[in-house]
C-alpha cells in the first residue's frame, strides 16, 4: 500500500499557562496521581499559581484526591471553570459524568482525544506559572496525542524501585525522548517502608533500582517518597498530605520535588514541537 507523505502535527499554546509539567509513568499502580497532587500543592507553597489536570480519561482520580466534587459553571465565554481546593485548581473528566467512582468509561480513542481536547483548550485556568498533567498510564493513543498537542515544558516519571516498574519506566522515557519533551526527573515512590515502632527501613520493592535507571538515562531522582499510611489516608479524604500535614517528612519530601521541578522548567526553553506521523 502506498502512504502518502508524513504529516506534522503542531502543539499549541494553552492562554495564560507559564508552564505544563506531564507527570508520567509506564505503568498503573505506583503512585502517579498521589505524586502529581501533591506537586501541584507543594508548588503552590512556593508561592507558583498552579493548575492540576487529569488526563486519565478511563481513571480519574484526581477529585478525590483534590477533594472536589459537584459540575464545574461555565464562565461568560463558555469555558468550563475549574475547581479550587487546597489551593490548586483543579479539572478531570470525573467532574463531567455521573456517578464518577463508580461509572464505567468505555469510549473508544476518538471520544478519549475529544474530550482530552476539551479538558486542555475549553478550560478557563487563568494565569498559572504551572499546569501539572496527571497523564495516563503507559504509552498509547492519549499519551502520545498529549505529548504532540501540548507544549510541555517538561515530565517527571513515576516508578517504584520494582523491576518490573522500571521496565515500563524506561518505555514512557523513550516516548517523551522520541518527542523531544525534556525529562525533568524520576521520583522513586514506595522508596522504603520505616517502621513506627523501631524505625527499621525496609526497602520492600528493593534497593537502588531507580537510582540506577536514571543514571542509565542521564537524568537526576529529584525525590524518594516512602511507604506511609498518612499518604495513603490523606489522599482517600481528598486531603494531600502537603496540605493537611505540611510539616511532616512526607510534605517536605513532596516540596524537595516541587523545588527541583521549578528550577529544572526555569532552566529549560519549552519548544513547540512537530511530531511527524506517517
Amino acid at each position: 500500500m502506498q502512504r502518502g507523505p508524513a504529516r506534522a502535527v503542531k502543539s499549541a499554546a494553552i492562554p495564560g499557562i507559564k508552564h505544563i509539567v506531564a507527570v508520567a509513568s509506564g505503568k498503573g499502580g505506583v503512585g502517579k496521581s498521589t505524586t502529581a497532587v501533591n506537586l501541584a500543592v507543594s508548588l503552590t507553597k512556593l508561592g507558583r499559581k498552579v493548575g492540576l489536570l487529569d488526563a486519565d480519561i478511563y481513571g480519574p482520580s484526581v477529585p478525590k484526591m483534590l477533594g472536589i466534587s459537584g459540575k464545574p459553571s461555565m464562565n461568560p465565554e463558555g469555558k468550563i471553570t475549574p475547581l479550587r481546593n487546597h489551593g490548586v485548581y483543579g479539572m478531570s473528566i470525573g467532574l463531567l459524568i455521573s456517578n464518577p467512582e463508580n461509572s464505567a468509561i468505555v469510549w473508544r480513542g476518538p471520544m478519549v482525544m475529544s474530550a482530552l481536547q476539551q479538558l486542555l483548550y475549553q478550560v478557563d485556568w487563568g494565569e498559572k506559572d504551572f499546569l501539572v498533567v496527571d497523564m495516563p498510564p503507559g504509552t498509547g493513543d492519549a499519551q502520545l496525542t498529549l505529548t504532540q498537542r501540548v507544549p510541555l515544558s517538561g515530565a517527571i516519571i513515576v516508578s517504584t524501585p520494582q523491576d518490573i516498574a522500571l521496565m515500563d519506566a524506561r518505555r514512557g522515557v523513550n516516548m517523551f525522548q522520541k518527542v523531544h519533551v525534556p525529562i525533568l526527573g524520576l521520583v522513586e515512590n514506595m522508596s522504603f517502608f520505616q517502621c513506627p515502632n523501631c524505625q527499621h527501613k525496609s526497602h520492600i520493592f528493593g534497593t537502588d533500582g531507580v537510582q540506577e535507571a536514571a543514571k542509565e538515562i542521564g537524568v537526576d531522582v529529584i525525590g524518594k517518597v516512602p511507604i506511609e499510611i498518612s499518604i495513603r489516608k490523606c489522599s482517600d479524604e481528598g486531603t494531600p498530605v502537603t496540605a493537611s500535614e505540611p510539616d511532616s517528612s512526607e510534605a517536605s519530601e513532596y516540596l524537595r520535588i516541587a523545588k527541583a521541578v521549578d528550577q529544572k522548567v526555569s532552566e529549560t526553553k519549552t519548544a513547540l514541537p512537530s511530531v511527524f506521523m506517517d
